[in-house]
């Protein structure tokens, strides 16, 4: 029988506004599985969805997916998510792809920063993930 990770939501701390898309708070017990940001490289190492922020970001998605697998998780387990976006505007078009993958009842704490670039100017999004396996 296999154990289920213990993970809490905690989307309205006292006195703090509750995110929108996001959980202010994630906790658990578990294994901490930490996932290196993704880029939007399929496994050949080409680019998917050049000056496409959405297509760009359903591949990361599925890569992360992949990664999680092979921590032996998947996007339940996962308790954070940061987002490096070369432009916040891609913002919109994140969360429509993110939301396909992540419970959006008890979606995971995260963060957005908007950095001046990625490692290859083609890139537009790159995401790093935590999750909590049992």
């Amino acid at each position: 029988m296999s154990e289920k990770t213990e993970i809490t939501h905690i989307p309205e701390p006292e006195g703090v506004v509750p995110g929108n898309g996001y959980t202010n708070v994630v906790t658990g017990t578990g294994r901490l599985i930490a996932v290196a940001g993704q880029i939007a490289l399929d496994s050949d190492g080409k680019l998917v969805g050049k000056g496409d922020a959405e297509a760009q970001t359903r591949q990361i998605f599925e890569n992360l997916r992949r990664c999680l697998a092979a921590a032996g998780v998947g996007f339940d387990e996962v308790v954070k998510l940061t987002y490096f976006v070369t432009d916040i505007a891609y913002l919109p078009a994140i969360r429509t792809v993110r939301d396909e993958f992540v419970d959006t009842s008890r979606p995971p704490a995260s963060s957005a920063v908007q950095v001046a670039a990625l490692f290859r100017p083609e890139l537009l999004v790159e995401i790093e993930a935590f999750a909590l396996a049992p």
